[in-house]
């Protein structure tokens, strides 16, 4: 049919429909969608193949034909803008409506075999040639396709979006760099599995996969807000809430690229703490273990604060924790990597302190933890001494053989001297633990006066070397300790003394000397007396920071982590 015949019919049938409403002319056709019905004319309603077939099946002899439709595609509202169209009322498409009127179209049967331009045909060309080019648009009928399933399924509406979108987003990630951020707001809007069939879509057309994280990152911020994962507690939302919830992160899981540092971990701990709190399966927890494992590196100490939700009553999951280091522990030896990371024995240690302050740790699960740091990977031990310390401030109630246990954790040739002093007035310690950090700073002592050219490092090696103490004789080790220090004091104010001797027999005979030499007093003085005052300076400072029973006025230990030593 020519387009001048179809524009004449449209405008027969416009005024038809003018002049029908001006008579008032009784309806001849009831049609309920739902609890909303509407009074309409057969003779106006050709266009429907659906109702045209109804009314003449219809054995009603009553001049007024009931129909009733309870599962139309769009309900009441989209019925009613097929029947404006159907009037010849003035009917706008736009990217909001035009969903329900081609669902609406195809249920009402109204095709080109009933009708001139009837409002299939409309639709679809309003679909090709505005909707599906543009991004924003195919986005919004997809949204509006989610809720006229399985209609909108079956004229292909969410299939031709699909594409549409996938093929405008793969093209402007050619032509432009980072233009993610430009429509992953968009796609947020999108039910999970609309969502997922997107980025499939996206990625069959030749999108990168590991260029996904910004687009998952945002759509998981918005999908799963609103959980309250930060401790225990009842949950509090409802069983149908909790099933969406769980299936929106697993699919957020699946759809992870497999590459590294596509995500970063305080994203990956925020969907580990949600696949905990909401009871996902074992393998969406495992996954999102690993892969925090594999970027450990990068981890702060809040990322591996994880919330515990079983029943044991302590504040983290520690097992979790673990499971993650144990994994980066594999990958690292895979990798034949000798040395670890020193960042990931400050990060433990760090986490080790926090979960020393909980009064309801196990002292076995505690040391199960610390047991997997590596020790290659802990320049000092004073974080592992600061984290022993806090639990024995926290948990005073143990036995002297869990102290030992606990004690042995830590390397006491590892300890620096400013750990080492407070070990030796630590009352929390066993008695054989300070011996031993004692013993062992006494050593260290020796050995800096046995490196120094000077008459304290001659009586040094001419005395015994302290042997190492025994089991049964701590305490007179102790005491003996103590009385060695005091000689070396004594020994080094000597030094003092024979030093100011030989500044004054020095100073005598430069003086003696200027009387007959035209060179300056401080030329000849300055040279002789720099290497002996910075010599002494030495040994007082060393011997000031090696002594283990005493301790400096204003030295407190270094700030590391976000615990400090419990004193």
């Amino acid at each position: 049919m020519s387009t001048k015949r179809k524009e004449l019919l449209s405008i027969a049938m416009e005024r038809t429909s003018e002049w029908i409403s001006s008579q008032e002319i009784p309806s001849d056709i009831t049609v309920h969608i739902g609890e909303t019905f509407f009074s309409l004319h057969k003779i106006l309603l050709s266009k429907c193949g659906f109702i045209k077939k109804l009314t003449s099946e219809s054995s009603n002899d009553s001049n007024i034909t009931v129909i009733k439709i309870p599962d139309f595609p769009g309900g009441a509202e989209a019925f009613e803008l097929a029947i404006k169209f159907c009037y010849g009322i003035n009917l706008e498409m736009n990217a909001e409506n035009i969903a329900m009127l081609r669902c609406a179209a195809e249920y009402l049967d109204m095709t080109d075999e009933h009708s001139v331009a009837n409002l299939v045909e409309t639709t679809e060309v309003y679909l090709d040639e505005v909707i599906l080019k543009s991004l924003k648009s195919s986005v919004n009928v997809l949204k509006k396709s989610e809720g006229l399933l399985p209609m909108a399924e079956r004229v292909k509406l969410v299939s031709r979006c699909i594409d549409a979108i996938a093929y405008v987003t793969c093209q402007e990630s050619q032509n432009k760099e980072d233009v993610v951020d430009l429509w992953a707001e968009d796609l947020s809007v999108l039910r999970i599995d609309m969502f997922q069939r997107v980025l499939i879509a996206m990625m069959a057309r030749g999108f990168k996969r590991c260029a996904l994280g910004p687009l998952l990152m945002l759509y998981a911020q918005k999908a799963l807000r609103g959980l309250e994962i930060s401790g225990r507690g009842a949950k509090k939302m409802d069983a149908e809430q909790e099933h969406e919830k769980r299936v929106i992160l697993e699919t957020i899981v699946s759809l992870l690229p497999r590459e590294r540092d596509t995500v970063s971990v305080s994203f990956l701990s925020m969907l580990l703490r949600a696949a905990i709190y909401l009871e996902t399966m074992v393998a969406c927890r495992l996954d999102l273990e690993k892969r925090m494992g594999l970027q450990l590196r990068q981890a702060v100490l809040d990322d591996l604060l994880i919330p515990s939700f079983s029943g044991d009553n302590t504040m983290f999951d520690v097992d979790t924790v673990q499971r993650i280091l144990m994994t980066y522990l594999e990958f690292e030896v895979e990798g034949n990597s000798v040395d670890f990371a020193t960042d990931i024995g400050e990060l433990m240690e760090s986490y080790l302190a926090e979960i020393a302050s909980d009064r309801n740790m196990n002292l076995a699960k505690f040391m199960g933890l610390a047991e997997c740091v590596p020790e290659q990977s802990r320049i000092t031990d004073d974080g592992m001494y600061r984290a022993i310390d806090i639990y024995l401030k926290v948990h005073p109630n143990i036995s002297e053989v869990e102290k030992k246990k606990i004690c042995s954790l830590m390397n006491y040739q590892k300890l620096s001297q400013e750990a080492s002093a407070h070990v030796a007035q630590n009352e929390r310690l066993p008695v054989q633990i300070v011996v031993q950090v004692l013993h062992q700073e006494q050593q260290r002592l020796r050995q800096v006066l046995c490196d120094s050219e000077s008459p304290v490092a001659a009586a040094a090696t001419a005395s015994e070397i302290l042997p190492p103490p025994t089991l049964t004789s701590y305490n007179n080790e102790l005491s003996k300790l103590n009385r060695e220090n005091q000689d070396l004091k004594l020994e080094l104010l000597k030094v003092k003394m024979m030093f100011k001797e030989l500044e004054k027999e020095k100073d005598f005979e430069i003086v003696s000397g200027s009387y007959c030499s035209p060179v300056s007093t401080a030329s000849v003085v300055e040279p002789s007396l720099r290497p002996r005052k910075s010599f002494i300076s030495f040994v007082s400072r060393k011997l000031g920071k090696l002594n283990p029973f005493g301790h400096t006025p204003g030295r407190t230990m270094p700030r590391k982590g976000r615990r400090h030593s419990i004193s």
